[in-house]
Order: structure tokens, then sequence, then C-alpha cells
């Protein structure tokens, strides 16, 4: 796995992937239309931001490189590469508890805050993708 040199782009398997933690300079992508929906992406190498439909999804501080996003009702997975550890905040369900797996390892249980929002940290290093599933419970 590697930066999104595009940015945003649409998997074969109707996944999302996105970000570009090598560059300098905040770059965005605006309305990219994937399933009906407009997408908004942010990406350098201070921090990187997805929005759907103007709603807040993902970030990352520092920016990080997202492949295969898979959001349902029931949580999110994906991959994710960057060159130093990245504090990750996803928007889900509002006051629920969520098990988060980070490289197959159970991390804990964690509750989203009246918002939805959910906030952990993940080991990351280049050139090499951690998968990260979050899980209602």
């Amino acid at each position: 796995m590697a930066v999104i040199n595009e940015l945003i782009r649409k998997e074969a398997d109707n996944k999302l992937s996105f970000g570009n933690y090598a560059l300098d300079k905040k770059t965005k992508i605006d309305n990219f239309e994937h399933q009906g929906d407009l997408y908004k992406v942010k990406t350098f190498k201070g921090i990187t931001k997805l929005e759907k439909n103007g709603m807040f999804v993902y970030e990352s501080v520092p920016g990080t490189a997202v492949t295969n996003l898979d959001v349902t009702a029931a949580g999110m997975e994906f991959e994710v590469e960057g060159p130093e550890d990245s504090q990750i905040t996803v928007e889900l369900a509002g006051d629920k508890e969520y098990l988060v797996y980070v490289d197959g390892v159970n991390v804990g249980s964690m509750k989203t805050n009246l918002g939805g929002k959910l906030t952990f940290s993940v080991e990351l290093a280049p050139d090499k993708a951690v998968p990260v599933k979050v899980t209602e419970k």
C-alpha cells in the first residue's frame, strides 16, 4: 500500500481509498461522487480528513493513507498507513459501544460521544498497512 496519488478513488469492490501523507501542502478534492453521495477529502502530512455529504467521517493526525474503507450500519473497516503513529477519529452512531480491532488485536471497548465520534491511536510505519475494524458491541 502507498499514498493515494489521486487523493480519493473508488476501488473495484466499491470501497473507498483516500489520503496522501507525503504531501507538504494541504490539498483537497471536493464533490467526489460515490454511490449517490458526495465526498470531500483534505490531506497532507499533518492531517487527513474525509467528509460525506458535508458530515464528518474520518480524521487522522498526522496524515495517513486509507484503503478499502467500508462503512456499514454496524461499524467500519479499513486499512491505514502512515509515516508515524496516528490518532484517528471516526464518526459512528452516537452514544453506543464499539469494539476496536487494530491489526487483528482487540484494543478494547469504546463508547462514542453523543455526536458519534470515537478516537483511538494506531502504531504506524511507512509501507505497512494496518487493518482496523470497529464494530458495534
